[in-house]
Formats: structure tokens, sequence, C-alpha cells
């Protein structure tokens, strides 16, 4: 096989497995974490993968996901859907991006603390990663109520009480506007937080 039908074959892989990681990513996050250059490039690269992607748009955004062919060539699990609003998914992976992409960023992973106890919590923070030996919990409040987001830091206060975090976790939010970022950051007083606003990361 010729090297340049190597060469985009595997870049088609390393796309789609980052479909896989990330669940709905635009065509500007792609091109980003591929280094596809040009705009024209990055539409030329994803119209050559079109039997294994679906798309919808979000605003004037094209959002790209794995469709069952797409998820069969990777081992994916997982069905995505066309979605009403992906807001919440591309602000997280904007973060993803913005962090360095993280090695060991996982997307909604369910924790249990205490299981079978009367002392049990589960909590799903957006997205969890490790760095410099540190346990980093990322939020996205998008459209999200307060109170939820209350209760969720109060679960987290309790799991840095029981040391669940082996040390003090960073707590990591996305947001949209001031108002929220100073109550977001009042909800968390006393632990280790960073909050963004959202064209802060972009």
């Amino acid at each position: 096989m010729h090297p340049l039908k190597i060469k985009s074959r595997q870049r088609q892989e390393q796309i789609l497995l980052s479909l896989k990681k990330l669940d709905y990513l635009t065509r500007e996050q792609i091109q980003t974490l591929h280094d596809l250059k040009s705009d024209r490039n990055a539409r030329r690269v994803l119209q050559d993968m079109n039997k294994y992607l679906n798309t919808f748009n979000e605003g004037r955004r094209k959002v790209y996901y794995l469709n069952k062919e797409g998820r069969e060539k990777v081992g994916c699990n997982k069905p995505r859907y066309k979605l009403t609003t992906s807001e919440h998914y591309l602000m997280r992976n904007d973060l993803y991006i913005h962090l360095g992409r993280p090695f060991h960023w996982r997307n909604e992973i369910k924790w249990i603390f205490g299981e079978g106890t009367k002392q049990e919590i589960t909590v799903i923070p957006d997205a969890v990663f490790e760095r410099n030996r540190k346990i980093h919990i990322v939020e996205i409040d998008h459209t999200q109520k307060m109170k939820k987001n209350r209760k969720k830091v109060e679960k987290y206060r309790q799991l840095i009480q029981y040391n669940a975090f082996k040390g003090m976790p960073r707590l990591i939010w996305v947001t949209t506007t001031e108002y929220r970022r100073k109550a977001i950051r009042e909800l968390c007083e006393g632990l280790d937080v960073k909050v963004y606003l959202y064209h802060e990361i972009k």
C-alpha cells in the first residue's frame, strides 16, 4: 500500500478514536486535535470518512459523532444519537483541548464510595483525570440549576472528609457568566477549585 494511503488510514483511525473518547466533536475541534491545517483540508478529510460518521448542526457549527460502522471500526459499544443541544459536550471538549489533552481523561465515570453502607455516595463527574498524582474533577455548568451544583459540591466535600481521593482533588468548572462563576466559587469555598468562563478556553 502507498505510504500516503497508510498515513491517511492511520489519521482516520485516530479521528475515530477521538470521537470514541469525546462523544461529539465539531470540525474545528477535530482540526485542532489532529492538526488538519486548513479548513478546506479538514472538510476533505472528514468527507472521506463519511461512511463512519453522522452529523448534525449546533447553531452554525457542524457536529460529528460515530455511526454504527464507525463504532464497529474502533470497538465502541456506546451508541451516540443526534442531540437537540450538544453544547455541554462541546464545552467539555474545549476544556480537554485547553488543558493540553490530559492522558488519563475519562468522561462520566460513575464513582460509588462506601457501596452497600449507610454512608454510600454516588457521584458522576463530567470528566476526571489524574495529573501529578492529583485527581482533577471536571464539571460543566451550562444550563445547570445552581441547586444541583450545590448538591454535587456537598458530595465532594463528604468524599474529601472520607479521604476518598487520597488527598485534596482539584475541581475544575466551566461556566458561562461572571455571575455564575462567582456563585460556583462561593459553593466551593475552602476547596481547590478553578472556574473558567467558556470564552476563556475557546
